[in-house]
């Protein structure tokens, strides 16, 4: 990966996470869903949750508009397996990880193609 993207994306990557380890991607406060409330409920859960979101919002702003919707509807469909691990940990921390690893992989490949 050349140096300058290499840079960008730590940074960008970086203050994405900085102050976050203490609030999921969504309003802990207003929690409804097992699931959610699981989230907020074990930190693990809740870092996972917030790399996963900061992925997911580094992602939207640099694909293209057709790699953008389907990274949305992916999305969408993820979040709808997630709920069905209610407050089970242990599914959400597999269903963290598996999206994390996709997610993981869309930006490798992103990164793959070049300077910004």
């Amino acid at each position: 990966m050349p140096p300058i993207r290499t840079a960008f994306l730590a940074v960008v990557f970086a203050s994405g996470l900085a102050g976050t380890a203490e609030a999921a991607s969504f309003p802990c406060d207003k929690a409804e869903a097992a699931d959610e409330k699981a989230i907020c409920s074990h930190l693990a859960l809740n870092d996972l949750d917030v790399e996963m979101a900061t992925r997911f919002e580094i992602l939207r702003g640099m694909l293209p508009m057709g790699g953008n919707a389907k990274l949305r509807d992916d999305q969408e469909a993820w979040l709808k397996e997630r709920r069905t691990c209610a407050a089970d940990v242990v599914c959400l921390k597999q269903a963290y990880e598996g999206r994390l690893t996709t997610l993981r992989a869309v930006f490798s490949e992103f990164a793959k193609q070049g300077p910004l």
